[in-house]
């Protein structure tokens, strides 16, 4: 089994600048033959909001059957998770919160009934990615969505140390970050540093 890399494009505006860093960072990996990269566009996948029930304390499951039946699959088999989400009113978009909202089933599963996310022999060794836009540029622009990213990666067993971000501001208009002066770049190159650390870590 190859390096797994699920990549999640929020944005309800399809092609736009948050999901254009996610494919420039995706390149390096693309086509690579111990990688397998799969790429979910979030507003085609039927995700709905989590309705605060609390069932999944106890059946260590989501009653809601919908899309997220198959990505929480694939939350838990991948290696690498990428997120992709532009910044509306100071935090990442609805259809992000509402991923975030839904992995409230890996939060009981870990918190509350003790029980692993993962097998214990791939704790440790998962990275996850947060990549945004935003159109102000503000140097405080994305601070209010990290905590919710990391409150994200935490219950799907993504340390801290194991958490690396790409944001970008001052990129309204669709397609303004093609203009960015670094953005490319940068993405770029995170792309193929997570692809040598995905590497290194699941060949120990």
């Amino acid at each position: 089994m190859g390096i797994r890399v699920l990549a999640i494009a929020t944005s309800p505006r399809r092609h736009g600048n948050s999901e254009q860093l996610l494919d420039w960072v995706l390149s390096p990996m693309v086509g690579e033959s111990d990688t397998i990269v799969q790429k979910i566009e979030l507003a085609d996948a039927d995700i709905n909001p989590c309705r605060g029930c609390n069932a999944c304390e106890k059946l260590n499951r989501c009653v809601i059957r919908d899309g997220m039946d198959i990505l929480h699959d694939q939350i838990i088999e991948a290696d690498a998770i990428i997120l992709a989400a532009p910044i509306y009113c100071m935090s990442i978009c609805a259809q992000a919160k509402a991923l975030v909202d839904r992995a409230q089933v890996f939060r009981s599963r870990k918190y509350v009934l003790k029980l692993p996310v993962v097998p214990p022999e791939r704790r440790g060794k998962r990275f996850g990615l947060f990549i945004s836009t935003a159109g102000q540029d503000w140097d405080y622009v994305f601070d209010a969505a990290i905590p919710v990213i990391k409150c994200f990666f935490h219950v799907i067993e993504v340390k801290n140390k194991d958490m690396s971000y790409l944001m970008i501001n001052g990129v309204d208009e669709k397609g303004a970050v093609q203009q960015h002066p670094t953005a490319k770049e940068e993405a770029i190159k995170t792309g193929q540093n997570m692809l040598i650390l995905l590497r290194e870590r699941l060949t120990q």
